[in-house]
């Protein structure tokens, strides 16, 4: 028969089984003295929660849009450009073949990118006036888009759908270097990257394949605060994160481009 000493119900569950009717005060007390007996033991680290993700996805967009304006307000030489754009794919490189949780790498990469970005983002602007804000707020309504589309689990990350994905990159990563190579020849490559039809598409395929991107980084999120991961994960999913929006920003300035006129 169950006890109702509430002290034996909680010592009961802590320390086990206890199959005998229920124990006087100073076995209990024993019991806490002896030295074999050790209470319920805490996680030896904070889990990651929601909040976590959001700050650190804050410091480190905040990181590269400082940067950008910097090198766009400063109007940086086009080498600081491309150096900050090698330096940026160094990085975030070693930040997603190891999983890298350092604040500092992280946040080093998003410092560079912004070199980047607000240099080409400045180039962009002095051709075609207007199309900066209207890359932005498309990265925008599609990051609003797949977060919608993810809560409301129109589609749901399976292990089909992450293999799907990093195939699809890696295969459009491969054309775009063929199509560099090819155009070192031809001077247009295989017409990826061009104003026509073929371009068009591969814009487009770029913008979903960024978007499918997306989905992961919040599943990755969900999973990692469901499953307790440790408080520095929220790092690289921050990074994960700002590395899909610089994703679809690029693909979506360079698609706007085609159809938009210069001054």
């Amino acid at each position: 028969m169950e006890s109702k000493n509430p002290v034996f119900s909680r010592t009961r569950r802590q320390a086990g089984a206890w199959s005998g009717p229920a124990p006087s005060p100073d076995m209990l007390q024993n019991m806490y003295d002896s030295p074999s007996y050790a209470p319920p033991s805490r996680p030896a680290f904070r889990t990651m929660t929601l909040d976590d993700v959001v700050v650190r996805g804050f410091l480190t967009l905040g990181t590269l849009i400082l940067a950008a304006a910097a090198a766009w307000v400063l109007n940086v030489p086009p080498v600081f450009a491309i150096v900050g754009a090698v330096v940026a794919l160094v990085l975030g490189l070693i930040a997603s073949f190891t999983q890298s949780t350092n604040p500092a790498l992280i946040l080093g990469y998003a410092f560079f990118e912004g070199i980047f970005l607000g240099k080409i983002s400045q180039l962009f602007e002095g051709a075609i006036s207007g199309i900066v804000l209207q890359a932005v707020l498309g990265t925008a309504f599609a990051f609003g888009a797949v977060l919608t589309v993810y809560a409301l689990r129109v589609v749901r990350v399976t292990p089909k759908l992450v293999k799907f994905t990093i195939a699809a990159a890696m295969a459009a990563l491969g054309l775009v270097l063929v199509n560099l190579l090819v155009g070192i020849f031809n001077g247009v490559g295989l017409g990826l990257r061009t104003d026509s039809p073929i371009g068009w598409a591969f814009s487009i395929v770029m913008i979903l394949i960024g978007c499918f991107f997306l989905l992961l980084d919040f599943d990755s999120v969900e999973q990692g605060v469901r499953q307790g991961a440790p408080e520095k994960f929220a790092w690289q999913c921050a990074f994960g994160l700002t590395l899909s929006l610089v994703w679809i920003y690029l693909e979506v300035l360079r698609f706007v481009s085609y159809f938009s006129d210069g001054d």
